[in-house]
């Protein structure tokens, strides 16, 4: 049975995923303490309250020189974060290579994906055997004309590992049927009403349900060829819940040209503009592969230096309004050529936050 297990609730309108029926998420450790002391005991004479309203945000980059080289030791001194143009104050500045680390890894299980599906399970176990340490957690979905839930959070890539090797190819047809885009069950547009790959929606859900419960430095990895069809959501409401959880996305970009081209070439492929979209606006990186197994481990192990070699960057913003607007981060550091990789922005805490 296909099951989304943390979505009660939230998705009953959407098509394509099996829920279980009260269900209920954990309190996001982001959201405002909450008290658990008595009330106080009520006088006469009204007392007055004071509330302490803090915007404090984290900044999680990554720089590269003009070689295209990973840079690990700047400093404070060395970069200047901008909000809305506005230079900000830095609280701390830290360059780790081992700061804690929540993972998502999402494979796409559309029919188009078949003949390289069994690359994506071998290579991405073999990268979780190498990235995670003590202190990591991981999860693995997939998604086609369903998205479910393979392993839940844990540290172990055993388990990691054997949830990958249960994804297998399911098109509108059934599983493994046919398996050509277009033909009811693939990612590529096609005359009638194929169910298609919910690639934006399972952005979305891990970013809702299972990345905003956590803390600290957050990624999510998606194998895929990049085409959506069929999602409920669209794209920028992908992008906007990533951004909101603080996850930064990469992309492998994988598909078997060869097999389909004619198809992608038909229909008119736009799976990497999409993905170079989300990638750049939540400050991760798009890395096209094709269907070339040295370069799919090459991408594994670029992301692996990347989140093993960031920087995070805690201010405090100068624009103190709880208003839930959308404000513009960027980052500059000094050198000749540096280039920062770092999200596009973040959402301000919004007023009912705060009730």
């Amino acid at each position: 049975m296909r099951i989304w297990h943390a979505a009660a609730g939230l998705l009953l309108g959407l098509p394509g995923l099996s829920l279980v029926a009260g269900a209920q998420l954990a309190p996001s450790p982001d959201a405002p303490p909450v008290s658990t002391a008595p009330a106080p005991v009520q006088d006469d004479q009204p007392a007055a309250t004071f509330k302490l309203q803090v915007n404090l945000v984290d900044m999680f980059f990554t720089v590269r020189d003009k070689q295209g080289n990973v840079v690990p030791h700047l400093s404070k001194n060395d970069c200047t974060v901008l909000e809305d143009k506005v230079p900000q104050t830095l609280k701390s500045f830290v360059a780790e290579t081992h700061l804690p680390l929540t993972l998502g890894i999402a494979v796409d299980t559309s029919g188009s994906q078949q003949y390289v599906l069994r690359l994506e399970q071998d290579v991405a176990g073999q990268f979780l055997q190498h990235v995670l340490e003590k202190q990591d957690e991981a999860f693995v979905i997939s998604f086609d004309v369903n998205v479910d839930l393979l392993q839940d959070y844990t540290n172990s890539p055993r388990l990691l590992t054997k949830a990958l090797d249960k994804a297998e190819i399911n098109t509108a047809a059934g599983n493994g049927a046919a398996g050509i885009p277009g033909a009811g069950g693939g990612t590529v547009p096609t005359i009638g009403d194929p169910k298609g790959t919910l690639l934006y929606d399972a952005v979305y859900l891990a970013s809702n349900e299972k990345m905003t419960q956590e803390t600290g430095r957050k990624a999510m990895i998606l194998l895929t060829d990049g085409e959506d069809e069929g999602s409920v959501h669209k794209i920028q409401a992908a992008i906007a819940a990533a951004q909101r959880s603080n996850v930064i996305i990469y992309t492998i970009l994988i598909a078997d040209r060869a097999n389909f081209g004619s198809f992608y070439g038909g229909f008119g492929y736009s799976g990497y503009s999409a993905m170079k979209k989300l990638t750049e606006e939540t400050g991760g990186r798009l890395i096209d592969v094709g269907n070339n197994g040295k370069k799919l481990q090459d991408a594994f192990q670029q992301i692996e230096d990347e989140l093993r070699t960031q920087y995070v960057a805690t201010y405090t913003s100068s624009n103190n309004k709880l208003d839930g607007t959308f404000r513009h981060v960027s980052v500059e550091c000094k050198g000749d050529g540096m280039k920062v990789q770092v999200r596009k922005g973040y959402y301000a805490t919004a007023p009912q936050d705060n009730q």
